[in-house]
């Protein structure tokens, strides 16, 4: 893989980390604000609850993102000693395998024979090849698992403050219609943004967003309300 496919990879991840955290962190105290809100009219309960769950939110998705990518991978370096025990023990094997790999492709003959002697001529080469062709599988680097855990929970931190920030310095019943408003449009900001950078309709990947945000901002209210009567 070259360095110019290397950073697209890593922007894409890069971004797909922060759209998880923040969506993630905004959505969840979201639905927590609304739900205390809905139970109870003082402030201080309500920022504290919304202040607990931020900062929970966020230490959890970090967590969960560095254990996801450790375990990630551990499965890449599994992988790599089973490949170089095949390569060792079952070459004409793993040599048939690649042949069928390129002559899915389009490769016969001559230069398809040529091909796979290039590939298995040097083991390192052979096994990149292995690795990346038929198994699909890119290493992580420890340095792209910590950056990618402290993104997640940053986004994640961000995005909790939206829907929080407004019963900072407003009444309840305002902070809540002003909590709602700003947290849709920050979500269809971001699903619109989404949608331009990878794939898809960014209006409707935009209203999606919205919906699952509103959606949980609902559940948590109508619970909040519950308990409140």
């Amino acid at each position: 893989m070259h360095v110019k496919e290397l950073s697209q990879v890593g922007k894409k991840s890069s971004l797909a980390d922060i759209i998880l955290g923040g969506q993630d962190g905004l959505v969840n105290v979201l639905g927590v604000i609304l739900g205390v809100a809905a139970a109870t009219s003082d402030h201080k309960i309500i920022i504290a609850a919304g202040m607990a769950a931020t900062f929970a939110e966020s230490i959890s998705m970090a967590a969960v993102a560095l254990t996801s990518k450790m375990a990630e991978r551990d499965h890449y370096y599994s992988e790599v000693e089973r490949e170089k025990r095949e390569i060792k023990e079952m070459p004409e094997v793993e040599r048939a395998e690649i042949r069928e790999i390129y002559a899915q492709k389009g490769f016969s003959g001559k230069l398809l024979e040529d091909i796979v002697a290039q590939i298995t001529s040097n083991n390192e080469q052979w096994l990149k090849f292995m690795m990346k062709e038929e198994l699909e599988l890119t290493e992580i680097k420890n340095k792209e698992i910590y950056t990618g855990s402290f993104v997640v929970g940053f986004s994640a931190l961000v995005g909790s403050f939206v829907p929080l920030l407004p019963f900072f310095f407003l009444p309840i019943k305002t902070a809540v219609i002003s909590s709602l408003i700003i947290s849709a449009i920050v979500l269809l900001f971001v699903g619109i943004y989404k949608a331009k950078t990878t794939v898809g309709n960014p209006l409707k990947t935009g209203l999606q967003m919205v919906l699952i945000g509103m959606g949980a901002a609902l559940a948590g209210y109508f619970i909040g309300h519950l308990f409140g009567q």
